[in-house]
């Protein structure tokens, strides 16, 4: 069966699931393999939760006439995916970067939402399997689609842009992040630069921080461009408050108008001004745009302030690389909290430079005066320092039951690996 084929059987059950954990009757089931697993195994069991089909790849099951037997399962969602978004004329948008992106997803998303039918990546569905399934999600009525694309090494951006042919395209930045697989910091930047490479190709736009001059050398030879940024852009804004959540100016025709953003951190400038840059493109009010990003409370462990009792807490818990903590560790250090605790969790995938990037790390929270900082796991127990230091967060968290703490601020991040937002299961806190 061919995908044209395939793609008829979608259009009459449009929801594709690949856990039979989450099946809804009618949905198709892809039967994807993984190292340790492989979802042919559970086929048959999909069909007995109700799932209309089941798209498999091992031939000894073909003779179902409810399975739809593929070469590879993957391969063919990934083309399903990318037959289903050619049926649209709509933007697309592709948004990557080191640190932020979600983030910024997110904000572009509700201010696009403000005037227009936008389908946007879930959470962080942004990898091989996510991109195919966030672009199967998108209903007829579509008028714009963002698409977030995360990446741990080269021609994985690259392999993205020719399953969701973005039109408009942004990178949030290229910083010390997913080293090991991409080979250090210019291969960090060759890697997001893909999706500029895609965009110059097909002539289509970007939107560009005229902050980060190696963006501008990235973006060498793409006709649209619109910038935002501090200066020298189209879109200019400034860091008016932090302290604790952001509150940014935005010069519009030689007038201020601020935004109060329910978000902490000054590094969530870049993020607010794309948000504003993308929608003043499509046209929408400056007004609007305010307003929405005013409305957005972030819940997913990025940059959230959450008050317990007398103490208050900056979890920014969702991920960590060396260039996003030692943002978060200098916005804390600049608050005005009297009492200041650090919770931090290693950082991963960061190959050869592992130890020197945590040591960096401690060098950094030994410039400044703190009540603790608290090390948890990974390669801070191989680097030097006088700090708390606990193997894992189920023993820093035990810890935490002892205490008793009042009138004190955290700052809450670590790479995902140790679910640091764990630590808040102390009622004490």
């Amino acid at each position: 069966m061919n995908i044209e084929e395939i793609y008829q059987i979608y259009l009459k059950y449009p929801s594709i699931q690949t856990d039979t954990r989450k099946l809804k009757n009618g949905d198709i089931y892809v039967a994807l393999k993984g190292e340790h697993f492989d979802g042919n195994r559970f086929a048959e069991d999909a069909l007995k939760k109700g799932a209309a089909y089941a798209i498999i790849d091992n031939p000894a099951l073909a003779d179902n006439p409810h399975f739809i037997y593929v070469e590879n399962c993957l391969g063919t969602l990934q083309k399903l995916a990318n037959f289903h978004r050619r049926q649209f004329d709509i933007p697309f948008i592709a948004i990557t970067g080191s640190n932020g992106k979600t983030t910024t997803k997110e904000l572009v998303n509700i201010v696009l939402s403000t005037s227009y039918r936008t389908y946007a990546t879930e959470g962080n569905l942004n990898n091989h399997i996510g991109i195919p399934l966030t672009l199967l999600k998108i209903k007829k009525d579509a008028q714009i689609a963002i698409i977030e694309m995360g990446a741990n090494h080269q021609q994985e951006i690259a392999s993205y842009c020719q399953i969701a042919e973005p039109t408009h395209a942004l990178i949030n930045n290229c910083g010390r992040a997913h080293l090991e697989g991409f080979g250090g910091i210019e291969g960090v930047r060759k890697g997001k630069g893909e999706l500029y490479d895609y965009i110059k190709k097909t002539n289509g736009t970007i939107y560009i921080n005229h902050d980060l001059d190696y963006l501008t050398e990235l973006a060498k030879g793409i006709q649209h461009q619109i910038s935002y940024g501090s200066q020298n852009a189209q879109y200019i804004g400034k860091v008016y408050q932090n302290n604790p959540f952001l509150k940014i100016a935005i010069l519009n025709s030689n007038n201020e108008i601020l935004i109060h953003s329910h978000l902490v951190g000054e590094y969530n400038f870049p993020n607010i001004m794309a948000a504003v840059a993308i929608g003043r493109s499509f046209n929408i009010s400056i007004e609007k745009i305010k307003e929405a990003i005013q409305n957005y409370t972030p819940d997913n462990s990025r940059s959230q302030l959450i008050q317990r009792g007398t103490n208050t807490i900056i979890l920014d818990a969702y991920n960590a690389n060396p260039s996003s903590m030692s943002l978060a560790i200098q916005n804390f250090a600049m608050t005005d909290y009297p009492n200041k605790t650090v919770i931090i969790g290693a950082m991963m995938e960061l190959g050869k430079s592992s130890i020197e990037e945590h040591q960096n790390i401690i060098s950094l929270l030994e410039q400044y005066h703190w009540n603790q900082v608290i090390l948890v796991g990974g390669d801070f127990k191989f680097v030097k320092h006088s700090f708390q230091f606990f193997e894992n967060i189920e023993a820093a968290t035990f810890w935490f039951y002892q205490q008793k703490f009042a009138h004190q601020a955290f700052l809450i991040k670590g790479s995902r690996a140790f679910t640091m937002e764990k630590i808040l299961n102390n009622p004490l806190i």
